[in-house]
């Protein structure tokens, strides 16, 4: 499962934080940028034509802020140094600022008779397709916020219209999250409002930040730099768009799923047929067919960059060969009667000749990444050997919808390999190797001490060999976090590894490592990754699921109890079961249970979302504890509870 309940909802975190001044380019970073300027083809301007191709209206300004007015998405703090006619500064891949100057063309564009998006108002686009009666929204953004404004943009140029439909295309939080923006729970359950989504859905929506969420949260804040400054030497893109909104994400159940390709149906007078793509992009995602107009929605299938086989927040592997081949067959499908394709990220293209060529490449692009990757792999070659090996041939290399703007060749090749073969890498050495302190204290040991490495460094880091800097200073730090030389350094050099990166989330990594090198680690704010929608729609499974991971062993050492737990509105039973620091549970209730546990689902939402505590359930009566409640209060004192901020550059 993808977990993309990410850095999409960081909350009380100020980028006033960023106390160290940055530092300029060298003359290694500006001539790495150069000569990449050089080799590709910056003077094709088709993309800009297409991005700004049926540009219906634009607001002069692009600030968003709830009800409370925080401010959740700000086009402003980009404009302010991003523009179509400024060339790239010395700290920015040039490749990468192209990219961010064509996720800043953002308004209300015609994509075709009937289909409009709004983009530029959060890190995916929003589409609304004129029914006979009302809108058929496809993928309302993250945020509810982020959502209204689009829809309340749409309807002010075009003319006000019903939501009578909601597609989710996946199961990614920036493709629903913002559904209470434009509908609300009532019209659906009264079938005003349908939703359709594919196969599956909720359960993945919700499951995705469960089990990993603590960890995958906080590496989050790496990956889309989310302490970053707006400028020039902080936050520039993130590859699929300029970065997260900040807004309420929130869900309501799909009233009608897709469950294979060549599902139709009409709703409002349009009709559309689903291809259904389980296992791409995300567990479970559908791309859309509008025969009567010629027009492929691809959801996030493909885009205008290579997307991730691993997320470097971390996920479970996607299937390269599995995606390629869901390409193959949309090109089959419709690839000699499509006329407009769209999606959910980035811009449109037109003309079937353009956007046939357009789906090989994307499809080749995932292709080649596992053919090669394997290739290599069965000929001997490790991860980190077939990274530095496999390279594009130029008709991939030099396709701007196929850079890595998001996904790299790099860190995607280490993904299928990973796939295969898992974290060992064949060598005894690294079976049971040191972890990454003990092994750096020996490291600097073997170096002849931390100011011999130091000097080492320094000499490298001047000569622009940044990767083996890296590298070096990593253990010096590892072996002595209070080395304020080491940090600095250290800084310094991500600092330029950030600022040569063509991906957008490869610059947010290093430019955030080089943060936490100057200031530390953050300690307040964070990122909720379970808003109440999701906490709703979460089964007691998946919360049994949640509480086993959080069992401290020690504490649970030669505990042996059974809790059965009934809850009420949903009329079902579990009971939960601790045997050798194991939480196992069953649907199969325990005749003799040392504790019983009476609440609605409702009430175990409120507690798990702070609007009650345990302690006053239980005085109120909403939650009833029979048997011996001490078993209870032991079975809570297990669980523990995670910091989100743990160290990441540091030790």
């Amino acid at each position: 499962m993808k977990r993309f309940l990410v850095a999409t909802l960081v909350t009380a975190i100020s980028t006033s934080l960023y106390a160290a001044d940055p530092k300029p380019a060298t003359d290694t970073t500006k001539q790495v940028n150069q000569s990449l300027l050089e080799s590709l083809p910056f003077s094709d301007k088709k993309d800009f034509e297409n991005a700004q191709k049926g540009l219906i209206a634009k607001q002069d300004t692009v600030t968003i802020k709830n009800d409370k007015g925080d401010v959740v998405w700000d086009l402003e703090a980009y404009k302010k140094y991003i523009s179509l006619d400024k060339p790239a500064p010395d700290s920015v891949n040039p490749s990468l600022w192209r990219n961010a100057q064509l996720n800043m063309i953002n308004g209300l564009f015609e994509v075709t008779d009937g289909i409009y998006q709004v983009r530029g108002y959060d890190l995916s686009n929003i589409t609304f397709i004129k029914g006979e009666t009302g809108w058929i929204v496809f993928d309302p953004l993250i945020s509810q916020e982020t959502a209204k404004a689009a829809l309340d943009f749409v309807n002010e140029q075009l003319g006000e219209r019903p939501v009578v439909a909601v597609i989710y295309s996946h199961s990614h939080i920036d493709h629903f999250g913002g559904v209470r923006g434009i509908v609300n729970e009532e019209d659906v359950a009264a079938g005003k409002v349908q939703i359709l989504a594919p196969d599956h859905f909720t359960e993945h929506a919700v499951s995705e930040n469960v089990i990993a969420g603590n960890a995958m949260g906080r590496r989050a804040i790496y990956m889309y730099g989310a302490l970053l400054p707006r400028n020039e030497f902080g936050g520039v893109n993130g590859g699929l768009g300029q970065t997260t909104s900040t807004g309420l994400a929130t869900l309501i159940k799909p009233t009608d799923t897709i469950t294979k390709t060549g599902d139709e149906r009409t709703i409002d007078g349009i009709k559309m047929v689903f291809q259904y793509t389980p296992g791409t992009e995300a567990p479970t995602e559908m791309n859309t067919w509008f025969p009567d107009k010629k027009a492929l929605w691809m959801a996030e299938n493909t885009t205008n960059t290579m997307h991730n086989i691993l997320t470097l927040r971390g996920a479970q592997v996607r299937d390269a060969l599995i995606w390629s081949s869901f390409l193959n067959e949309t090109i089959e499908k419709w690839g000699d009667q499509v006329e407009v394709k769209f999606q959910s990220h980035h811009w449109p293209m037109w003309g079937k000749e353009d956007i046939v060529n357009y789906f090989k490449k994307q499809r080749d692009m995932y292709k080649y990444t596992h053919d090669q990757t394997v290739r290599l792999m069965n000929m001997g070659y490790i991860g980190s050997e077939i990274s530095e090996m496999i390279a594009f041939p130029e008709s991939l290399d030099k396709n701007w919808s196929t850079r890595g703007y998001y996904g790299t060749l790099r860190h995607n090749s280490r993904a299928v390999y990973q796939r295969y073969m898992g974290w060992y890498n064949g060598n005894p050495s690294d079976l049971n190797n040191l972890p990454p302190a003990d092994a750096a204290k020996k490291y600097v040991e073997y170096m002849g001490g931390e100011d011999a490495v130091l000097q080492k460094a320094q000499s490298d880091f001047d000569k622009g060999e940044y990767r083996w800097v890296a590298e070096a200073l990593k253990q010096v730090v590892f072996a002595n976090p209070d080395s304020e030389k080491g940090k600095a350094l250290l800084a310094d050099t991500y600092e330029q590894l950030g600022y040569q990166a063509e991906s957008g989330p490869w610059r947010s990594e290093y430019l955030q490592g080089a943060f936490e090198l100057r200031n530390g680690v953050p300690s307040t704010g964070g990122v909720v990754t379970a808003s109440p929608d999701v906490i709703k729609n979460m089964p007691p499974t998946m919360l049994f699921d949640y509480l086993s991971v959080r069992i401290n062993p020690e504490k649970a050492a030669g505990k042996t109890f059974s809790i059965n737990i009934d809850f009420t509105d949903l009329k079902e039973k579990y009971t939960l079961s601790m045997e050798n620091s194991v939480l196992n549970y069953t649907s199969k209730v325990a005749d003799k249970a040392d504790a019983s546990l009476t609440l609605s689902k409702s009430t175990l939402d409120d507690i798990q979302l702070g609007n009650i505590t345990l302690e006053k359930a239980i005085a109120d009566g909403d939650v009833k504890v029979n048997g011996d409640s001490q078993v209870f209060q032991d079975f809570v004192g297990m669980l523990d509870k995670f910091d989100f901020w743990f160290n990441i550059v540091t030790p």
